[in-house]
């Protein structure tokens, strides 16, 4: 049977290693994609595709017109790259089937924010490495049972927190670490925004769709393209901006920024102890993330945290000898529609001379990773700890969702980060978690 005849009637492929090289297949990582549109095609999946030691093999989603699209996307590339016909990519509707599959060893989980933490319990249990787009889960609960779940099955789960391998974040974050700018006493994160839209009415679900798949854990709601994807094209889907699915900007973009102060600050394994905040939400509308907001935190040694969409895209350590800011290269990305595309310099300090600084031998010399994806491939072949494993993920995303939960109540709340629970509010831990729908439940 050829490679194409294979991949056609749905049997796993396995290509000789000519086809891709002088790799052999017996050492490469087999790598199913779960979940194909718009972050899954222009960054996960030419994040693994580049390097040799991986192999995409199949692929996942709920919308078979993007299983199709995803499969011509990889085999054009692999075509591409070995100028030789390409047609060695399984394409999935349901995802246990791919987990099914024991010649797949790892998957890219690549769907909206409230399947994260789901399909990650399901990959491990499955025996499956993972790498899990951030945010990490929708609720506290979600991403401490995934936590768990990741230590206990022994498989290597990295967190798309990718601003841990950009040098100017490693850099800003081992001279904080290294009293650079002195003890630090403040930080700043500035994030995009999202605007509210307009009504959406009902639709018919397109036949390529399983829209009740598509829902998942979250609660029966009625079918509008806006809620879902664009169903031509991959522009940035109308889910991001609904609550039932994520939390918005908050844990969108305060994902990746709030990992990054927690690296400078040495709270990676930790949270705030005491949050409280304001922000606007709409009144009407599909979308119904928050606006405007400013919300704060304090640390157990002192340090406080002020995130809002006022301040610039990015991270500003201040300490009691000056400040660094840190941000990624040129601007806010150009579809984050809040987000006004404003050129910054991605690397600033108070005096220049501090980003001269040399790290001595003997001072804190942070994890270093050229590339998030590369990091992980090569942690699988390894088995050392990623730069960004589950349970960092799990406290940079908690942490932003106690912001979230400090906007929602409109008060002071006081957080135990060891025992992950708001101190004497039953109404704000009402909101560590979130009813499952049968049968999408997380399995534990």
């Amino acid at each position: 049977m050829s490679v194409g005849a294979a991949a056609a009637a749905g049997f796993p492929t396995i290509v000789p290693s000519s086809v891709l090289g002088q790799k052999a297949p017996s050492n490469r990582i087999n790598v199913g994609a779960i979940g194909v549109g718009r972050i899954s095609r222009v960054h996960d999946l030419p994040g693994i595709w580049q390097f040799d030691q991986a192999r995409i093999v199949a692929v996942c989603d709920l919308d078979s017109k993007r299983v199709e699209a995803g499969k011509a996307l990889i085999n054009g590339y692999y075509a591409k790259k070995t100028g030789k016909d390409y047609d060695g990519v399984t394409g999935y509707h349901n995802y246990h089937d791919l987990l099914a599959n024991k010649d797949i060893d790892a998957v890219v989980i690549s769907t909206p924010d409230h399947q994260h933490a789901i399909l990650a319990v399901d990959a491990v249990h499955a025996g499956k490495d993972v790498y899990l787009q951030k945010p990490a889960s929708l609720t506290i609960a979600e991403g401490r049972a995934m936590s768990n779940a990741v230590m206990a099955s022994g498989q290597i789960l990295q967190v798309g927190s990718q601003q841990r391998s950009w040098k100017q974040f490693h850099r800003a974050c081992e001279l904080v670490r290294n009293g650079r700018i002195g003890q630090i006493k403040h930080v700043e994160i500035g994030l995009p925004g999202d605007p509210s839209g307009p009504e959406a009415p009902p639709m018919p679900v397109p036949p390529n769709l399983d829209y009740d798949a598509w829902l998942g854990s979250t609660p029966e709601v009625y079918y509008t393209e806006m809620r879902v994807h664009p169903q031509e094209g991959f522009g940035r889907p109308g889910w991001l901006r609904c609550e039932q699915f994520g939390a918005g900007m908050i844990t969108g973009w305060g994902a990746h920024h709030v990992d990054t102060a927690h690296w400078g600050m040495n709270t990676e394994y930790t949270g705030p102890v005491e949050v409280w905040g304001t922000a606007e939400f709409p009144t009407q509308g599909l979308w119904n993330v928050h606006g405007k907001f400013l919300t704060h935190g304090i640390y157990a040694n002192g340090v406080t945290m002020d995130i809002s969409g006022d301040f610039p895209n990015g991270i500003k350590f201040h300490g009691g000898e000056g400040w660094i800011f840190v941000t990624r290269d040129a601007e806010v990305t150009a579809d984050d529609p809040g987000g006004k595309p404003v050129t910054l310099q991605p690397l600033m300090a108070s005096d220049p001379k501090i980003l001269d600084s040399v790290i001595g031998p003997d001072e804190v010399h942070l994890y270093e990773s050229a590339d998030q994806h590369g990091n992980w491939l090569e942690c699988i072949r390894t088995r050392k700890a990623p730069i960004a494993p589950a349970e960092l993920g799990h406290r940079a995303c908690s942490t932003c969702l106690v912001h979230h939960i400090a906007m929602k109540t409109g008060r002071r709340l006081h957080w135990d980060p060891v025992r992950e629970h708001f101190k004497n509010d039953d109404e704000a831990n009402a909101m560590l978690s979130r009813p499952q729908r049968f049968p999408y439940m997380m399995a534990v």
